[in-house]
């Protein structure tokens, strides 16, 4: 049966107080392109150091020169996520360029524990033999993609901003039809979500998603997406009977 959670990666939370809030957590994919990029930025800062510290062996000695790269390749890989995690803006600089942050799993902003929690746990969620292997199945088994660090520290990677979509037009209106059986709020609610976000998809991805209500629907591909457009119809027309009144 189609549930909300399956539309899109908006997670709800609901906090100690009995408040709920959403965050869109970030899946993996875009979480590596963020890392690749920290990567390529430790990487020249590392060569412009070792240039600098090359040169300043011949006043202070190879031995004295290596001991500060040594250090200074430690600082780069362990305090640099730690340190712009834990500030104003909660990611590293690969973050902030594809538009991601880390924040509690509450929504509040991250503490300097747990940064440093979550980044001591990268050589586990980097094993085995620093492929991240733990890292990405931890991801992909968990519902907010947390990664060990993350589930130890109680922390998330969310969206800093809400991706832009393309509008592609949505099926055009049909007639409603009843609901063949009867419905939890959950699923009634993604009926009518189903409907409503249909025109930020493609075909295919309608199809996609109808195909896994088919049997509610009773069809599947092109004819599915009708049919669950017009049962969401059906819905909103009982839900909302005088304004639809006032249309007519």
């Amino acid at each position: 049966m189609l549930t909300a959670a399956k539309l899109d990666t908006l997670q709800a939370v609901e906090l100690a107080e009995g408040v709920e809030i959403r965050l869109r957590v970030a899946g993996p994919m875009l979480r590596i392109g963020a890392y690749a990029i920290d990567l390529a930025i430790r990487g020249v800062v590392m060569t412009a150091a070792s240039i600098g510290l090359a040169w300043s062996g011949m006043a202070l000695g190879n031995r004295v020169a290596f001991g500060m790269l040594t250090l200074a390749g430690f600082l780069m890989e362990w305090f640099y996520p730690m340190v712009f995690e834990a500030g104003r803006r909660g990611a590293t600089p690969g973050k902030r360029i594809v538009g991601l942050r880390v924040v509690q799993v509450t929504g509040s902003p991250l503490t300097l524990g747990q940064s440093l929690v979550r980044n001591l746990l990268r050589w586990v969620d980097g094993m085995p033999l620093f492929t991240y292997g733990f890292g990405m199945a931890s991801c992909l088994a968990t519902k907010r993609f947390q990664r060990l660090g993350d589930l130890a520290a109680g922390t998330v990677v969310i969206y800093e901003r809400a991706p832009v979509l393309p509008r592609l037009a949505a099926p055009p209106p049909i007639a409603a039809v009843p609901l063949p059986v009867g419905l939890t709020a959950d699923e009634t609610r993604a009926l009518v979500l189903f409907r409503e976000r249909a025109g930020l998809w493609s075909v295919g991805r309608r199809e996609e998603i109808a195909n896994q209500a088919s049997a509610l629907s009773g069809a599947s591909g092109a004819a599915g997406v009708s049919r669950l457009m017009a049962m969401a119809h059906w819905v909103q027309e009982k839900k909302h009977p005088a304004d639809h009144d006032r249309k007519n």
